[in-house]
């Protein structure tokens, strides 16, 4: 993520959505996920680097999951030169105190034999969205689901 990404370009967020959702079709299903969505807005973004944001949190939403299978919802909404993405579950939860903690490097709220991976992908996603000139942040409580944020500069309509 310290390289420099692919030049920012409009970018069907349908598209990339759809592809980060296949390579997660496996993880999906042996968990009993369902995934729903709403209509995705075109933005400015590294196509590469969006699918990978996605992947991530979505990922994440599969393995940080409680009794009940995953249910993940998926939105975006346009604010101004802006869009707002949400990724909704009905995991674990994070207790607020952790909220920035788990945006820094190799920072696990969980022993790995709880949870397997290396503590990397949620510092990845926050550099990825600050690459694109966004913000991400978190919307949780300790065991009732978590909702990560991010904003992404929306795409010129026309």
């Amino acid at each position: 993520m310290g390289t420099r990404g692919a030049e920012l370009v409009p970018t069907e967020t349908t598209e990339v959505l759809d592809r980060a959702l296949e390579s997660l079709r496996a993880a999906v299903q042996e968990a009993g996920a369902t995934v729903e969505r709403e209509r995705m807005p075109s933005v400015l973004a590294d196509p590469s680097q969006l699918e990978h944001l996605f992947t991530n949190l979505i990922g994440n939403a599969i393995k940080f999951r409680g009794q009940e299978p995953p249910r993940i919802r998926v939105g975006a909404r346009r604010d101004g030169t802006r869009c707002v993405f949400s990724v909704q579950d009905n995991g674990i939860g994070i207790d607020p105190q952790y909220f920035e903690r788990i945006f820094v490097i190799f920072q696990r709220l969980h022993g790995k034999d709880e949870f397997p991976g290396t503590g990397i992908g949620l510092a990845i996603c926050k550099k990825i969205v600050e690459r694109h000139g966004g913000r991400i942040w978190v919307e949780s409580r300790g065991g009732q689901g978590t909702t990560f944020l991010f904003t992404l500069p929306a795409a010129s309509e026309g």
